[in-house]
């Protein structure tokens, strides 16, 4: 089940072994699986699809990138 979150710093991903690719600031939405975190996103007519892994993925709400909303 996907959750609301934000893109709110700099984050990235690869496509195999092709250089760093940002993720545009803004909403987005967010799976959390076992292993990685799906992450889909609107830019402009675009959509934007990634699987992080899981440690990246709490590396960046650690820091701040990803904002996730409150759970209570």
């Amino acid at each position: 089940m996907s959750k609301p979150a934000r893109i709110s710093g700099p984050v990235s991903y690869r496509e195999g072994e092709g250089q760093p690719i940002e993720i545009p600031l803004g909403p987005c939405e967010v799976e959390i699986g076992e292993l990685d975190a799906t992450i889909s996103w609107i830019e402009g007519d675009a959509h934007g699809l990634t699987a992080i892994p899981l440690a990246d993925f709490r590396r960046f709400v650690s820091q701040g990138d990803i904002e996730l909303p409150d759970a209570g």
